[in-house]
């Protein structure tokens, strides 16, 4: 299920799929926030699905559009959803309930194109104007969402598995990864670039189980 596409097919593609993920992706950890009793992302219309409430120029479109061209491994960001952690009911819990909420929008939507791909898929061959878009699209979908819901996970600040991981340790661990969060970007990006960090098999796993699942 694999095609050639031209830089220009590649982005129209792509695009829907990761402006979807991201934007998603933030207006989970919002929701989950207000259902912890915090308002702060709702007050500043971030629960909105607009996708342009939440992008960041860089994050969101320059970075992903560049990795996808050049290839590799695709992630991007969006503008961080705020949460008061003291407006939580249990802070310490539910925030890591609150970054966990992301990833797994993440996989949810993994799931969601993975049936527009089938559609797509059960229709290329009789009405192909429409199905191979479908079937590029929701392979696409997949992928970008499999990406960043892993690369989410790790435990890096200010990624979703930092919080995750402080609200299961004690609180000494949130408070070094407080003071490791200014620097979390640029380890993170070392990490990728010299390789150390390889997420390409998880998602690659997490991917062909998705795929065994609908296309099987």
């Amino acid at each position: 299920m694999q095609e050639e596409l031209n830089t220009v097919q590649l982005l129209v593609v792509l695009a829907p799929p990761l402006l979807l993920a991201i934007t998603l992706h933030e207006v989970a950890h919002g929701w989950m926030a207000l259902r912890f009793g915090d308002t702060t992302a709702q007050a500043q219309g971030r629960l909105s699905l607009n996708p342009l409430r939440h992008v960041d120029p860089v994050g969101t479109l320059l970075v992903p559009g560049l990795l996808a061209v050049i290839g590799g491994f695709i992630f991007g960001w969006a503008k961080p959803v705020p949460v008061s952690y003291h407006r939580l009911r249990h802070p310490k819990r539910d925030m890591a309930l609150v970054a966990l909420a992301g990833p797994l929008s993440n996989l949810a939507m993994a799931l969601g194109w993975a049936l527009v791909a089938l559609f797509g898929h059960g229709l290329q061959d009789s009405v192909s104007w429409l199905g191979k878009p479908l079937l590029l699209m929701g392979l696409a979908g997949i992928d970008v969402n499999v990406m960043l819901g892993v690369l989410n996970l790790v435990p890096i600040p200010p990624l979703d598995g930092s919080r995750v991981l402080a609200g299961l340790l004690p609180d000494r661990f949130g408070q070094a990864m407080a003071r490791l969060e200014p620097y979390g970007l640029m380890i993170l990006l070392f990490l990728l670039i010299s390789g150390v960090l390889n997420l390409l098999p998880a998602v690659s796993a997490i991917r062909h189980l998705i795929l065994t699942l609908f296309f099987a």
